[in-house]
């Protein structure tokens, strides 16, 4: 069968759209996430987000997220912004726009310029349930040292409707087969067993961030908009950035906004935009299964 889809991006984290406002969530949903995100395969993305029916009698649209493994995120930052880009672009002609998610409620997006969204994305939370962390204490998971990959880390467990561990470094932090082989020891240690998405950031000025990342459903990310916010959270808690202020995350695909707020809630800004719209031909077998 023949599907539209566009592709967007928000620094760097490129997501497939696929408007689903009208027939809902395709049984295959999963399936043709991992058969679409092929990067040379097929359209390539690091994963496929479908735009569904609300859920609230406010709400203006559902997202449902699917990593490029198949798995279904509970929340993405990045993906969020585009979905209110395209929701803007299609017919919901609002600054305000409202998104729901099954598993992480509903966010309230404002357009503070052309393509730059303000998600408000909730409260963060280092404590250990919320994390999926079993054996590392009580919490709040701050500071915590923990061994992988052959190495002893301090980490910081911070949860932001998705798990993440973030790791303060000295130096720049690591890109490439280096990132890949930290972010797959931490992201899949025994102490998480559900997974976790890991930050390895870099204080480079008082509200500043280097951050790199490593995605437990994609692998190597240029970004993760609820990673940076779990690492500016990260960086409050632990005194690197003041609280109240405007924290600028510099990822590899670009830079994000992120402002820690007195009631522990967390405000993100940044870029939504749409690449090229387009047919696809999808497969009637499923696709194996990716590897991150």
């Amino acid at each position: 069968m023949k599907l539209n889809f566009t592709k967007m991006q928000g620094a760097g984290n490129d997501y497939i759209y696929i408007d689903c406002r009208a027939a809902g969530l395709p049984p295959d949903a999963a399936a043709w996430a991992v058969q679409l995100s092929r990067r040379h395969f097929s359209v390539g993305a690091d994963g496929v987000i479908y735009l569904c029916p609300p859920l609230r009698a406010d709400g203006d649209a559902a997202m449902r997220m699917f990593n490029a493994d198949g798995s279904e995120g509970v929340m993405c930052g990045n993906g969020v912004r585009c979905a209110a880009e395209f929701l803007y672009t299609h017919g919901v002609r609002r600054d305000c726009i409202r998104i729901d998610t099954p598993s992480a409620g509903q966010r309230v997006l404002h357009r503070v310029g052309d393509g730059l969204w303000q998600v408000e994305m909730g409260r963060f939370t280092a404590a250990p349930d919320a994390v999926g962390a079993v054996g590392l204490g009580g919490g709040p998971l701050l500071d915590v040292p923990l061994c992988a990959g052959g190495r002893a880390w301090r980490v910081h467990c911070v949860a932001v409707g998705n798990p993440h561990c973030v790791l303060f470094t000295h130096e720049p932090p690591p890109t490439g087969s280096e990132l890949v082989a930290w972010g797959r020891a931490l992201g899949h240690h025994p102490a998480f067993p559900g997974g976790i998405n890991v930050e390895f950031a870099q204080p480079i000025s008082p509200t500043g961030l280097a951050v790199t990342v490593w995605e437990r459903g994609s692998g190597a990310t240029l970004a993760c908009g609820t990673g940076a916010c779990a690492v500016a959270a990260a960086a409050v808690l632990t005194g690197r950035c003041p609280r109240g202020a405007p924290i600028l995350v510099q990822l590899p695909g670009g830079t994000l906004e992120v402002c820690v707020q007195r009631d522990d809630t967390v405000l993100l800004t940044g870029d939504a935009a749409a690449t090229f719209s387009g047919t696809v031909l999808i497969q009637p077998c499923k696709a194996p299964r990716g590897v991150v």
